[in-house]
């Protein structure tokens, strides 16, 4: 679990980009309020000359323009709406950012603001110095400065892609490079909703802010102990919403942030320990229309990868016979993520049939690169279906085949179904967490997920199960994304434990029939898996598998799992842990089982 302790006291320095106005002000006085701590603010406004004469007393927009053309007239100058609007920006921005020092002083915190615009690295450098001199050693960073480009992409220039790009990501590059990295206890870089789902005219903003959210993963590897934060935020009612696009927002039925609320929950992402997540999104993007697929041809596509034990720590739970061994559902996972990725706004519903053909192995026989085929061979406005293959070349060249499975997209989902003979009396109270210590199955931390098997014979068993969270970095190239592949994994375990319980039998899956995903399971929730035999042989069991929850309602139905039996497998499960030199990366933040 991660600690709900902060780790910002008063003495704490965050250096702010674009901290003086806008929501990044917002955010930053309910800092203040949180943790009487002290603030750098770098914005591009100088706010060193006195406000006009002419200006004060006045508050309302139409009168101060008003006064500005006056004043423009009476210097003997054109007041071109031009030149008002630049005075009028002035004035109301030092207003602004005068507002929010007072703000932040008055919540208890301290505050200095310097003219520094965060593509410039000297300027950054000349106000970090100023400041740490009069405030201590920058501890944190939050990144809020940011410029807008709205264009279709064929418009779009240079110059509106540099203008939109150095602020987000040159800017994050000048601010690192200002401080002493080894001092930052805090980054957060305010990303968007953009950067996450997209958004038609701002293919720079959310390229730019898709980088924030990937170097926030790369500084929370870099800097364990540092608590590093990308917020993926959708539109404020304050921010840079204009008239227009509130209507825009209103007609896509996006709701708007309120500003408490959006400050309020960045507080309760920041007393999260280091442990959480890294990239979080709060608000929704906009729902796409469905592609045109009447009438189009039916596609092929290859998506190759290399899969490296290094890259994914969660291997290190799923190791037979002293080797890690890729689980079955990883490969579904990587069909299903890839093919959702394809035509978004579709939903993986499962696949008709699903064969393990030779399973990838982190030994001698791990190939370079492997390629996932794809080819549809049926689509409509409603239902995509394809056949899908996982392959690889051994060293001579030979073509190899690991998995098969032909998945299925549907637009929307059905309504999940309840699974009648569900039984969840406790008759053989059998403990979980023994069955992985004595290696009756394999499987380690992460996907140890079975608490108790409530009964067991030869036309039932019926399991209670708990998954923790896994943390995304541990979850290396294979996140969960289309399904919880992790609980589909914990179900699959029941085929083992009856097989050893019952049988003396060690087993590995061999194949399943059809699937059905109809809901998401979430980590952190209890859920039940019901294994119902349907053929027994010598070599061999077939069972049907039902996760759901206690009322029955199913999660994912998987019918004709097959897995083989064998005596000598029981020896392999014992050695199910790598050894120390070729383990995956420490993954230093993840819980014990309890």
């Amino acid at each position: 679990m991660t600690s709900r302790i902060t780790s910002i006291t008063p003495a704490a320095v965050f250096l702010v980009s674009g901290g003086g106005r806008g929501i990044t002000a917002t955010c930053v006085i309910r800092m203040a309020e949180q943790y009487r701590c002290a603030f750098i603010l770098l914005g591009r406004s100088d706010i060193s000359a006195p406000e006009p004469a002419f200006a004060a007393g006045i508050s309302d927009d139409a009168g101060l323009k008003k006064a500005i053309m006056a004043a423009i007239s009476a210097a003997g100058e054109k007041p071109t709406p031009a030149l008002i609007q630049k005075q009028f920006n002035a004035i109301t921005a030092r207003r602004e950012i005068i507002a929010t020092l007072e703000a932040i002083q008055a919540a208890g915190g301290r505050a200095l603001y310097y003219s520094a615009d965060v593509t410039d690295p000297a300027s950054i450098r000349t106000a970090v110095s100023s400041a740490e001199s009069q405030l201590g050693t920058v501890s944190g960073i939050l990144h809020g400065a940011g410029n807008l480009a709205d264009k279709r992409i064929e418009q779009k220039t240079e110059k509106d892609y540099e203008t939109v790009y150095a602020a987000k990501v040159r800017g994050l590059e000048n601010m690192l490079a200002a401080v002493s990295l080894s001092a930052l206890r805090h980054v957060v870089l305010f990303s968007s909703v953009a950067g996450f789902f997209g958004n038609a005219g701002q293919a720079d903003y959310a390229l730019a802010n898709e980088v924030l959210n990937k170097t926030a993963y790369r500084l929370r590897h870099d800097a364990p102990e540092c608590r590093v934060l990308a917020v993926d935020w959708g539109p404020w009612e304050g921010g840079m919403v204009s008239p227009a696009l509130k209507q825009f927002f209103a007609q896509n039925n996006i709701t708007l942030i309120p500003e408490r609320a959006g400050a309020d929950m960045l507080i309760e992402e920041l007393d999260l320990g280091t442990g959480a997540d890294a990239q979080i999104v709060i608000g929704s993007g906009i729902a796409l229309p469905p592609p045109a697929l009447t009438d189009t041809p039916l596609q092929s596509y290859q998506v190759k990868r290399a899969i490296r034990l290094e890259d994914n720590p969660f291997l290190c739970d799923h190791v037979v016979n002293g080797n890690a061994v890729l689980p079955m559902v990883c490969a579904i996972s990587w069909v299903a993520n890839t093919i959702e990725g394809l035509y978004p706004g579709y939903r993986f519903y499962g696949y008709k049939s699903y064969k393990v053909l030779k399973g990838i192995v982190f030994d001698e026989t791990l190939a370079p690169e492997y390629t996932l085929e794809l080819r549809e061979t049926s689509k409509d406005a409603e239902r995509i279906t394809f056949e899908a293959k996982i392959s690889s070349r051994t060293a001579e060249g030979k073509l190899r085949y690991h998995y098969q499975v032909d998945p299925i997209l549907l637009r929307e989902r059905p309504p999940a179904p309840v699974f009648s003979r569900m039984d969840l009396e406790n008759r053989a109270n059998i403990a979980g967490l023994p069955l992985y210590e004595t290696k009756i199955v394999f499987h380690g931390w992460s996907f140890r997920g079975v608490q108790t098997v409530l009964n067991m014979d030869t036309t039932r068993t019926t399991m209670a199960c708990y998954l923790d969270p896994v943390p995304l970095p541990y979850q290396g190239q294979f996140p969960v994304g289309a399904f919880n592949h992790y609980a589909v994994d914990v179900a699959l375990q029941s085929l083992g434990i009856f097989a050893r319980l019952t049988y003396e039998m060690g087993s590995l899956p061999l194949a399943t029939g059809e699937s059905r995903v109809y809901r998401d399971i979430p980590f952190g929730i209890p859920f039940y898996v019901t294994l119902e035999p349907t053929k027994i042989t010598e070599t061999n069991v077939t069972c049907n598998l039902n996760i759901h929850d206690e009322q029955g309602v199913i999660y994912i139905a998987v019918d004709a799992s097959e897995i083989t039996l064998n005596k000598r497998l029981i020896e392999m499960f014992f050695k199910n842990t790598l050894p120390a030199p070729i383990q995956p990366a420490p993954f230093v933040n993840r819980p014990p089982l309890t």
